[in-house]
């Protein structure tokens, strides 16, 4: 028997789905992280805030007659009522990481592409940069690569 009322284990990010609105917002503050290259900040901060997400929503209600007057209201509403959730700081994060793992593997595509173009450069097209010839990067280098089918065994 124990004195607490309820499970004392943290709430698992899995096992309730999260609105589709709220999802929508959290996949655009995500992208928008990853995209600005604020990945490691935003992760770092957000494990930092993680215990204050009610509070932080609460400042977020405080600063909306502010707010309103700039940025979508819509979103900026569905953001505040989903940061009231505790769960809701760790879907974010695994959010932030899953996209900043697909911006990793691409910029290495490119990069890997880019080191084999360049093999194919004059030397003073390498080293002094003046005519350097255009290319376009091929969709396979920009494009997440398909998974390949797995075979079952039998």
């Amino acid at each position: 028997m124990s004195f607490f009322k309820g499970s004392t284990e943290l709430p698992d990010p899995e096992e309730k789905p999260i609105p589709e609105d709220e999802n929508k917002v959290l996949e655009k503050l995500a992208k928008k992280a990853v995209e600005k290259g604020m990945a490691v900040p935003a992760i770092l901060f957000l494990e930092s805030v993680k215990p204050l997400n009610y509070i932080g929503s609460q400042t977020m209600v405080f600063f909306e007659p502010i707010i309103q007057t700039v940025f979508n209201f819509k979103d900026y509403d569905t953001l505040r009522m989903s940061l009231e959730k505790r769960e809701t700081i760790e879907i974010l994060l695994q959010k932030i990481e899953k996209y900043d793992s697909i911006a990793l593997s691409r910029e290495k595509r490119i990069k890997k592409f880019l080191k084999k173009e360049k093999k194919k450069w004059k030397w003073y097209q390498r080293y002094l940069g003046i005519f350097t010839p255009k290319f376009n990067l091929p969709d396979e280098v920009i494009s997440p690569p398909s998974p390949s089918p797995k075979k079952e065994d039998k």
